[in-house]
């Protein structure tokens, strides 16, 4: 198949799935089409059967906003039209969604049908997507899609309680590299985090309000009291400043490591004792299965997705959003018991093979085949 992958290209969940994903259709021999306007921060490698178009968007006195949405419109008919493509596939509903309408509308005109399926990733759905200024498009450009897919069950029931969607949505759960991400002995990188045989803990995000990264350092902080250890913090976002001040007000600076946006991930994941999301929602929370694949148990909220992930006392522990004394508890009790932490490590490892790219990457592309017979069972008729 000819398939055109549109998404974010950043480090956010959405963008990560949506590379990962392209890239393993590729490696089936798909032919795969990225559509977005900055090469993805995972599509850094040569592969035969992968393209990327950016995005170009003219600036004009007139505009105090660029039009991205119509340079992406006309940026899907170009592509569709002259590689000749079977099918779009768009993460995130905005505005993926509505612009991918608008192409299918346009290349209809010179008699290509091409289908187009939008995958919901979270907020999309539970909080840009329920603004008022949004949320008439997105109801309507999700309900044109020719299939929709949700990365957990609790983002598919979100969507159908914050909208009215008159289609089925079908749930493709996140999936993992379980092969990237195992866990490697890499001991001068761990003794360079934690020199004196210290617990490391880890945070991955994009430092937002809704990862709630305040209270990763409020958990560190009790943590830190009852043992020796280090936290290492991956990627960077608008909390950042509030964050390091924080550090300094605590005097956990000497502990703490801001390294950044990674693409080497898997790395640091190996040299972790302890995943940390205490965020106030996660559709699904694709970094802590990575964790998971890299025998990391994880301490996380309760909040959206992650219960269908995170099992109390098999892969790691969670608490109520904003419990942080919970949260500590539980990782303080796991980093103290030797025993029950190898136990965990090695139960998040085997939750984490039930998402097993090659369990998921299937399940895509028969939704493809589905929807490529009902396009021509349609023309049929």
């Amino acid at each position: 198949m000819r398939i055109g992958i549109v998404c974010y290209p950043t480090y956010g969940g959405s963008g990560v799935l949506a590379t990962e994903l392209g890239k393993a259709l590729a490696d089936k021999g798909h032919m795969v089409h990225f559509i977005t306007y900055q090469q993805p921060v995972r599509l850094n490698a040569f592969h035969a059967n992968i393209y990327y178009h950016e995005v170009q968007v003219p600036t004009y006195p007139l505009f105090d906003f660029p039009p991205y949405e119509s340079a992406l419109s006309s940026t899907m008919v170009d592509v569709i039209i002259n590689q000749k493509l079977d099918l779009l596939h768009v993460h995130y509903a905005i505005p993926h969604a509505s612009t991918a309408y608008m192409a299918k509308q346009i290349v209809a005109k010179q008699g290509r049908v091409v289908p187009f399926i939008t995958t919901l990733h979270g907020t999309d759905i539970t909080l840009v997507g329920k603004d008022k200024t949004y949320a008439p498009v997105v109801t309507f450009s999700i309900n044109e899609s020719d299939a929709i897919t949700a990365v957990s069950e609790n983002l598919r029931d979100e969507t159908y309680k914050s909208f009215q969607i008159e289609k089925d949505i079908s749930v493709i759960y996140n999936f993992v590299d379980t092969q990237r991400f195992s866990r490697r002995e890499l001991p001068h990188f761990r003794k360079a985090i934690a020199p004196n045989g210290e617990k490391v803990l880890l945070h991955v995000s994009n430092f937002r309000k809704v990862k709630r990264v305040p209270d990763v350092i409020k958990i560190f902080k009790q943590v830190r009291e009852a043992m020796p250890a280090k936290l290492l913090l991956v990627g960077d976002g608008p909390d950042r400043p509030t964050i390091e001040c924080m550090c300094r007000e605590l005097g956990l600076c000497d502990d703490i490591r801001f390294v950044g946006k990674q693409e080497q991930l898997e790395d640091v994941m190996s040299i972790s004792d302890l995943f940390i999301l205490p965020s106030d929602y996660e559709s699904f929370g694709l970094a802590a299965l990575e964790a998971m694949a890299s025998e990391v148990p994880v301490i996380s909220s309760n909040a959206g997705g992650l219960p269908e992930i995170n099992i109390p006392g098999v892969t790691g522990y969670m608490g109520d959003v904003g419990d942080v004394d919970t949260m500590a508890k539980h990782a303080i009790h796991l980093l103290q018991d030797e025993a029950l932490l190898a136990k965990v490590r090695k139960g998040a490892w085997a939750q984490a093979q039930r998402f097993h790219i090659d369990n998921i990457i299937p399940q895509y592309e028969a939704l493809y085949e589905q929807v490529l017979e009902n396009q021509r069972q349609a023309e049929l008729l």
